[in-house]
């Protein structure tokens, strides 16, 4: 087969007919065809070049009515400079803040001094104005080496989309391992302004992000949000490429996340794209809708907090006058964590989170005044029943983290009647039960959909197992539990009185349910298992109330401790060479491993715990002293089991997850395998 026919070749002209055909796209193909030079094929002079100065050139031109030769030569040079000692991470950050907000250029004014504009290269207004390439087979010379790369896309010269195809028998992370990781090393300017990262071979495709592991590359598979789906190029190609969805990926849909010390590209996923798109319909709509923008319903572990930064950065960026944004939980580790990725990921400009954190009901009140861009704040801070209502010129909008527990009570009701003009809308993981008129009477009925089981299908969360351990607890007695307390200890954490008021009403279900031989049942049952699928990860183990936390992990650290025991007696005993290996593995593993309660702070907790016989001290002091989320997410650090009852429960994403322990709350232990969050819906039904 001669080499113009071969099938990686037929796969990459099935591409370029789509962008051509289908999408309007100019498309040159340049093997051993191009000629260099101003007046040649593209323009380049050298095979080194990566930035088509020609199609820039006319854009600034284009863009800018006051841009001259000069300037144009001044934002060119500007835009191509880099430090030598950046990063490629820092350098593509630097190049897409210059892209989307435009090239600082000096402009010298009628008086002879200089004041900074920015040239824009993108007309992000009108989308099909801008001028849209692909070269095929494109010759590249880094600093010793010369590759020839598949599709690169350019948008008025500049090369934000690579594509690396491959045959259609050969798997898609081929194209990453062998092409796209050489492409990082050898000739690294063609990612100094790269948005978008596809890697097919034409049956599958999915897209990526320059720094991202293969792992985290996904598929785009619909281009509505109520389709099947298919994974195949065409699909993602029409879905990306399309100049208008292009165009408003580009500028809407990428975050730096500079969470944990180091940069992460962020790219919206398909459903984020669609979703917040949606609600954007919505909000152009808002005085329609009296403020109600709707339910937006993403599944735990889709993303739903960079949902919220990149409906906010939309909107921020495409509507007149300048909206403040108050983003509402009802619990202090959520509200710092969405604030802290807020920041992280450069919507508050550079201020720290702290800045915008309402610390009180008057605070808030002077902040909803002073029209800030965003407000973080818990729904407890609605505290001022009689507060004057606020009516302000600008938009306020809700957005409610959460959304099906935070509406309800009094502080809902303040919320209501001291910002009646706000647009609201609700977020969550959880479906709403079909009784739930507050949620629908405060936001409106669902705005986009992105259920568990297509998020499974989307590879965009993991599969949950559940396993019956009922059995496996022998004869200890289960009370049946009503839904009422389901329901009470499902809606919130609940605090000293209420869960005094709570353990009244249902005294005698939680003495049996916290009986002292019931949780030795649990705690036994849980070492026994866990410790026999010791290589599958890692164990969060809900239980009743804080109380119980402590107790079962002083139980489980007993029957831990008798492991070891066992471990070391086998290992004497084994006359297997493979098997004293694998036990002494074991061993290891069961000697690193630390377990942690992680349980929110309340008053006079310490009285509580010793009321109990327990002292809660050393296990604060773990909490407060160290970063104990961010060790658990790691999968090579020995924390392996934490013991919660609330915290961590909502948006905690831990992707060496084994599963989830729900003792002391149904009527029989339960176990949930797989890698990812709580599916805790499933688990009610169940």
């Amino acid at each position: 087969m001669s080499w113009e026919y071969s099938e990686n070749i037929l796969v990459q002209n099935s591409a370029g007919k789509v962008l051509k055909d289908k999408l309007g796209w100019e498309v040159v193909f340049a093997y051993n065809t191009e000629v260099l030079g101003d007046g040649g094929t593209l323009g380049r002079k050298s095979y080194k070049e990566i930035v088509l100065t020609r199609y820039l050139r006319k854009a600034l031109f284009d863009n800018n009515e006051w841009m001259t030769e000069e300037y144009a030569d001044s934002a060119v040079k500007s835009l191509c400079a880099y430090t030598a000692s950046a990063t490629l991470m820092q350098i593509n950050e630097e190049k897409y803040s210059m892209l989307r907000d435009g090239i600082p250029v000096q402009v010298k004014k009628p008086d002879g001094t200089f004041e900074s504009r920015n040239a824009a290269v993108f007309n992000f207004a009108e989308p099909l104005k801008n001028h849209f390439l692909a070269v095929q087979e494109m010759k590249i010379h880094g600093e010793l080496y010369r590759r020839r790369t598949d599709i690169v896309g350019f948008v008025n010269g500049i090369p934000l989309l690579f594509v690396e195809l491959k045959k259609q028998n050969v798997v898609v992370k081929n194209a990453y391992d062998c092409n796209y990781t050489d492409y990082l090393s050898t000739i690294p300017q063609l990612f100094h302004f790269n948005a978008f990262l596809m890697l097919s071979n034409g049956l599958e495709a999915k897209v990526g992000t320059m720094g991202s592991k293969y792992e985290f590359f996904h598929e785009w598979k619909r281009l509505k949000e109520d389709e099947e789906g298919s994974v195949a190029l065409e699909t993602m190609l029409r879905g990306i490429c399309n100049k208008r969805n292009f165009m408003d990926l580009f500028e809407n849909f990428i975050l730096y996340d500079h969470s944990g010390g180091r940069t992460a590209k962020i790219l919206a996923r398909n459903h984020q794209y669609l979703g917040v798109n949606e609600a954007v319909e919505v909000y152009k709509q808002r005085k329609l809708r009296n403020g109600r923008l709707g339910v937006f319903w993403h599944t735990q572990g889709s993303g739903k907090s960079y949902s919220m930064l990149f409906l906010a950065q939309k909107i921020r960026r495409k509507f007149e006058g300048s909206p403040t944004f108050v983003v509402l939980t009802d619990r202090d580790e959520l509200n710092k964590q969405i604030s802290d990725t807020f920041e992280n990921c450069g919507l508050l400009g550079g201020v720290k989170a702290s800045k915008y954190i309402a610390q009180s009901g008057d605070d808030l009140i002077g902040k909803l005044k002073s029209n800030p861009s965003f407000i973080f704040t818990l729904i407890q801070k609605f505290n001022k029943r009689d507060a004057e209502p606020i009516t302000p010129n600008y938009d306020i909008i809700i957005m409610s983290d959460e959304a099906h527990r935070s509406q309800y009570g009094i502080f809902a009701e303040n919320m209501v009647a001291l910002l009646p003009t706000a647009s609201r809308i609700g977020f969550t993981g959880t479906p709403l039960f079909s009784n739930d008129a507050i949620t629908e009477r405060t936001f409106g009925g669902y705005i986009s959909v992105y259920d568990f089981k297509r998020a499974v299908d989307d590879g965009a969360t993991v599969p949950l197992y559940y396993e019956n351990r009922g059995e496996k607890l022998g004869t200890i007695k289960n009370p049946e539990i009503t839904q009422e307390i389901i329901d009470a200890i499902e809606a919130a954490d609940l605090d000293t009185s209420q869960q005094e008021k709570l353990e009244l009403e249902f005294a005698k279900e939680i003495h049996v349910l916290t009986a002292e031989p019931r949780l030795e049942a649990i705690a036994k049952d849980f070492v026994e298992h866990y410790t026999d699928v010791w290589t599958s990860g890692k164990a969060m183990f809900v239980c009743l109330n804080k109380v119980t936390c402590v107790r079962m992990y002083n139980l489980a650290q007993k029957y831990w401790a008798e492991k070891i025991t066992e471990t070391e007696a086998a290992l004497k005993k084994t006359t297997s060479q493979q098997a004293y290996q694998e036990l002494e593995r074991k061993l290891q593993w069961l000697k690193e491993t630390e377990m942690a309660v992680v349980i929110s702070q309340e008053q006079n907790e310490i009285q509580t715990f010793k009321k109990w016989g327990l002292d809660i001290l050393p296990h604060r002091a773990k909490m407060e002293k160290r970063e104990l989320d961010k060790e658990f997410k790691d999968s090579n650090n020995p924390l392996r089991v934490v013991f919660v009852c609330a915290m961590w429960l909502t948006g905690f994403d831990v992707k060496c997850f084994l599963g989830t322990i729900k003792s002391v709350l149904k009527s029989e232990g339960v176990v949930e395998g797989g890698t990812g969050k709580l599916d805790e819906e499933k688990l009610v039904k169940k």
